[in-house]
């Protein structure tokens, strides 16, 4: 086998989808880090052991080797502002942060889906990274919905569709129970979006381009320009991806950038208007059945869920 492509193995590796973790701990110097990671795991029940691994090149490496404990924050759905902020680079990343002090000054953060605190106790050599082994001293169990990663984009746990409940179940059972699963938006609205993006997504990956290459192109195409710091919340994505998708459709030459703007060239604008025009085909498909004025009512109440404020006293 010839030598390989890191950023063809990355992108092969992002097919396995994982949870979204920000990893903690302070060491005997008072030096407090936390880094966003996805590559922990399970290794022992008994003893309790959880592993996870960090960037050599990491400026936080030194603390979490030099501390005697640490903390693995397991994100629930909704902290992908978390997730973010201890993706990017900071001074102080802890910065209007809540939290509180676990074990050997390890950080917790509140709201999590779960929480271990660790005794650091193994490190392995992982080529460019470093493999921390945690003993649990600790943990909790908040039984909230994860933060999932894939392809260089969140995601959320969605039932399966071979294990969907059929849809006709509670007319034949007459279940109380399932009259209100059907009754519920947010179950209504999870399962619609996937069933979507079951039919969606392989057609968008059929552009040869990544999800996440195609999601910035997408965002970018019309534009003028934008920063990748403008990029962030349009694409749903940590800026460490932004910045590998940024560098991928540069090396396709579907991208360039000026004093910090982003804006794709000439190839670029065409990659991205095929992907449209696969996306208006696919909902064109999807809807036909409806008539132009149930499109635009349901339109409007997604438009207006987007932009809903979530404060009521506002």
């Amino acid at each position: 086998m010839g030598q390989i492509d890191p950023k063809a193995f990355r992108r092969a590796l992002g097919n396995f989808a994982t949870g979204v973790t920000v990893m903690t701990a302070t060491d005997r110097d008072g030096n407090r880090v936390g880094v966003t990671a996805n590559s922990f795991n399970s290794v022992s029940l008994d003893p309790a052991l959880i592993l996870w691994s960090i960037d050599r090149r990491s400026g936080s490496k030194e603390v979490f080797l030099n501390a005697t404990h640490f903390a693995v924050n397991v994100l629930a759905v909704d902290q992908i502002n978390i997730s973010n902020n201890f993706a990017r680079p900071a001074e102080d990343r802890f910065a209007g942060i809540e939290f509180k002090e676990g074990a050997g000054g390890s950080v917790l953060l509140p709201n999590c889906a779960a929480s271990f605190e660790c005794e650091l106790h193994e490190t392995l050599d992982g080529g460019d990274h470093v493999i921390l082994v945690g003993k649990v001293v600790g943990f909790s169990d908040n039984g909230k919905p994860p933060l999932l990663y894939h392809q260089g984009a969140y995601s959320a746990v969605l039932p399966h569709p071979g294990h969907a409940i059929d849809p006709d179940s509670h007319k034949k059972e007459a279940s109380s129970c399932d009259e209100r699963l059907f009754d519920n938006m947010h179950y209504l609205l999870t399962q619609a979006v996937r069933a979507y993006q079951n039919e969606y997504y392989p057609k968008q990956l059929s552009s040869g381009l990544s999800t996440s290459e195609a999601r910035l192109a997408m965002v970018l195409l019309g534009e003028h320009g934008s920063t990748k710091e403008e990029m962030l919340k349009e694409v749903g994505m940590p800026m460490r991806e932004i910045n590998i998708a940024v560098e991928a459709l540069k090396l396709k030459g579907f991208l360039k950038c000026v004093e910090g703007t982003l804006s794709l060239t000439e190839e670029g604008r065409a990659a991205a208007g095929k992907l449209a025009s696969i996306a208006s085909n696919h909902q064109t498909e999807v809807f036909k059945k409806y008539t132009s004025e149930e499109i635009t009512v349901f339109k409007k109440i997604l438009k207006e869920l987007i932009d809903r404020d979530p404060d009521p006293n506002s």
